[in-house]
């Protein structure tokens, strides 16, 4: 651990004796020294346990680290991600930097919206009449990162619905295609190397209940987003309709690639443009502005803070809008699959804890669930608020109501309420002596549990994008700090493999070597099974 990862701890250790109602009495402008605003974006950070000078140190740490170098390198085209000898070019998607092999990526996006038009307006469609339903087939980035945005931008959804499969379950496609019309049903495959074994499955089970209703032509009710044209057209998927992205894109930065495509045909190809545009918005403040006021920089320092300083190991992500049910698990993916890693980028243990566990529901459903944890719980678990203004619903009475509960338990979190306080409003309303000295010490909450507000004016697709950017460059720096590689992720690999060798044994054949609880297990299952 460096010198000045260390430094931290004497910070740490200082703001451990005080709480967030002794920052804010001894600072009545902390609210503005610790908040800022990139245009209506709004990221108040007061809440925090931090003060100015640990605030410092923060920033001494992330210019230690390389963070500038680090990020200047990543949009040079620098191999970033060292395990797999792989660019680092998400930005590229969206406009946000140079793509680190040349490639046309505009001309790529302009055919994946041609196609997606194409769909919509119905100049591409079924024998049976233009397409009244999309079914995406993924796992992983390819699935979470285009569903969540079709579930935030439903609003602006004017082309066909839109329906996302992932797990091999076979319960997820049947569920899901039981009331569409296959003869009215485009199927998106997307998969990079089409061999993907949960999504293949799905794919080859999707293409047989096309070919119940259409026969011949499901191929025609077909689509890919792969680079392995030569697999998509032995699956029956004729080339003009398989998009491609490149090795530069990881699954969970790749909802702006042709990967978003079930996205672009719900919303039209000029909301689409927009909601890059707003992830390009992030990516020119990111590379611009000085790390004390670059909000990804911060988000990542704050991040730091908690979980290195503080010895935090937990975030909830709280979205108060329900059209951002799906964004925690998207972080969830974004955080956890990058910064989930023991080992630096150079091949030693890392000497620091890394990424934390990122969990998280909308608010207000929240509030009666674990909520109750969050504020009298034994553990601290910081929360990342996110809200908008403004609702596109039009119901003002519901949304001053959201806005009120998302600002109310930011507010409970970090201040409380103590035994006296409780006891004294106790009297107030006539409670009898027993009975507050009973219930008091139940009621009184311990505050002092940290907090980041994000607000926007609106959801719309360019507030979406700028908002995905954002995190995606905060676990970037987050990284960097940790000394980490951000970009692979080994750890989904081993059980991948172990699952195929099970196969066989699921389906009746000896397998040797196994351990005593899966060979237990087996027989568990096998019996049952009969």
């Amino acid at each position: 651990m460096s010198a000045t990862m260390q430094s931290l701890d004497s910070h740490a250790a200082r703001l451990k004796a005080t709480d967030l109602r002794a920052l804010f009495n001894t600072d009545p402008q902390r609210f503005r020294r610790f908040s800022m605003n990139l245009d209506d974006l709004h990221v108040d950070f007061s809440r925090e346990k931090i003060d100015a000078a640990a605030f410092a140190a923060l920033t001494g740490l992330a210019r230690d680290r390389g963070v500038e170098a680090a990020r200047d390198a990543m949009v040079s085209g620098a191999h970033w991600n060292l395990t797999e000898d792989r660019a680092v070019g998400h930005m590229a998607l969206r406009g946000g930097a140079e793509a680190p092999d040349g490639s046309d990526v505009a001309g790529n996006l302009d055919r994946m919206l041609t196609f997606a038009e194409d769909v919509r307006s119905g100049r591409y469609a079924a024998e049976a009449g233009p397409f009244t339903d999309v079914v995406n087939i993924g796992i992983g980035g390819s699935d979470l990162g285009p569903a969540m945005v079709a579930w935030a931008l439903e609003p602006d959804r004017d082309g066909p619905r839109l329906h996302f499969v992932s797990n091999v379950d076979g319960a997820d496609l049947a569920d899901t295609v039981r009331d569409l019309d296959p003869a009215r049903t485009l199927v998106i495959v997307a998969s990079k190397t089409f061999t993907t074994l949960e999504t293949m499955m799905n794919a080859r089970s999707a293409r047989a209940w096309l070919q119940s209703a259409v026969g011949d032509d499901a191929g025609r009710h077909m689509a890919a987003v792969s680079s392995n044209l030569a697999g998509a057209a032995a699956f029956g998927i004729a080339g003009s309709r398989v998009f491609s992205f490149r090795d530069w894109v990881g699954g969970r930065y790749s909802v702006w690639s042709s990967i978003g495509l079930p996205v672009a045909i719900g919303i039209g190809a000029g909301d689409f443009r927009a909601f890059l545009a707003g992830g390009a918005s992030m990516d020119q403040h990111f590379r611009a502005a000085p790390l004390e006021k670059n909000l990804p920089v911060v988000l990542a320092m704050i991040g730091v803070w908690r979980r290195n300083a503080m010895g935090w190991p937990t975030v909830a992500l709280i979205p108060y809008d329900q059209r951002l049910e799906r964004f925690p698990a998207h972080v969830q993916q974004l955080d956890m699959e990058s910064n989930g890693k023991r080992t630096t980028r150079h091949g030693n243990p890392a000497t620091a804890a890394t990424g934390p566990v990122i969990w998280g529901e909308p608010g207000t459903n929240a509030q009666h669930s674990f909520f109750q944890l969050l504020h009298q719980g034994t553990d601290i678990i910081p929360v990342d608020f996110i809200a908008a203004a403004q609702s596109r619903d039009g119901n003002s009475a519901h949304h001053t109501a959201l806005l009120a509960n998302c600002l109310a338990q930011a507010q409970a979190l970090a201040f409380g309420r103590t035994e006296a306080e409780v006891r004294a409003r106790m009297t107030e309303q006539g409670a009898e002596a027993e009975e507050i000295n009973r219930l008091a010490p139940h009621r009184a909450f311990p505050g002092d549990r940290p907090s980041t507000t994000i607000i926007h004016r609106a959801l719309t697709p360019f507030a979406l994008g700028r908002l995905i950017a954002l995190f995606e460059h905060k676990v970037f720096v987050q990284g960097v700090i940790w000394d980490i590689n951000s970009f692979d992720q080994w750890g989904v690999e081993l059980g991948k493999e172990l699952a195929a060798g099970l196969v066989p044994a699921l389906e009746g054949e000896t397998v040797p070597g196994l351990d005593s609880a899966t060979a237990g297990l087996l027989a568990v299952l096998k019996e049952l099974s009969e």
